[in-house]
């Protein structure tokens, strides 16, 4: 609110004494610049709740209001300033994370979701799952997850089975085969 718009709202006799230079104007100075920052941020508000616009900073914040704080890393106070983004895979996986949250919330508990969960959580695309894998004895292990990850997402592997962890359905066992460049693979 401007310093003329203020004074319109005092009495007439305040009105008619206000001059440059006086405590009245300068308070009333003072009362214009004061809310300027917080108008300032409501003038934009809705870049806060667009993952791709909001500062770095709020990031964490929609992901806790999305329940993705069971992925983000805990970083201690002293090191606040300096430390690395609070997902392993960056703030712009963050990002597209919190932009994904409706999709991957719909599709919770499915194939469908956990491999665009952790397609979208990486980066790295070329995960596979296989809902029948055999057991020891050649035949399907039931209620059994066989993940197969890309070597390039091995470096993610604790993020990896975070989401798996969060995201399978809670009857479910899993394992994890990181995939080698020639279609190999090794048991983790």
């Amino acid at each position: 609110m401007k310093r003329t718009e203020i004074e319109q709202l005092l009495p007439g006799v305040f009105q008619r004494t206000m001059q440059e230079g006086t405590l009245l104007f300068a308070l009333l100075e003072v009362m214009e610049a004061l809310p300027a920052p917080d108008e300032a941020i409501l003038d934009h508000l809705d870049m806060y709740f667009n993952p791709y616009r909001t500062p770095d900073a709020f990031v964490p914040f929609l992901a806790i209001w999305l329940d993705l704080d069971r992925l983000l890393l805990e970083i201690p106070e002293e090191f606040k300033d300096q430390a690395p983004p609070p997902l392993p895979s960056g703030m712009g996986r963050l990002r597209e994370l919190v932009a994904a949250a409706p999709f991957l919330t719909q599709w919770r508990g499915t194939a469908k979701g956990l491999l665009r969960f952790l397609e979208t959580a990486t980066g790295i695309q070329g995960f596979t799952l296989d809902e029948h894998a055999p057991g020891p004895d050649s035949r399907p292990h039931p209620f059994h997850l066989l993940v197969r990850i890309p070597s390039a997402a091995s470096v993610y592997r604790v993020l990896i089975e975070r989401i798996i962890e969060s995201e399978k359905p809670a009857y479910v066992t899993y394992e994890l085969q990181v995939q080698r460049e020639q279609g190999t693979t090794a048991s983790s």
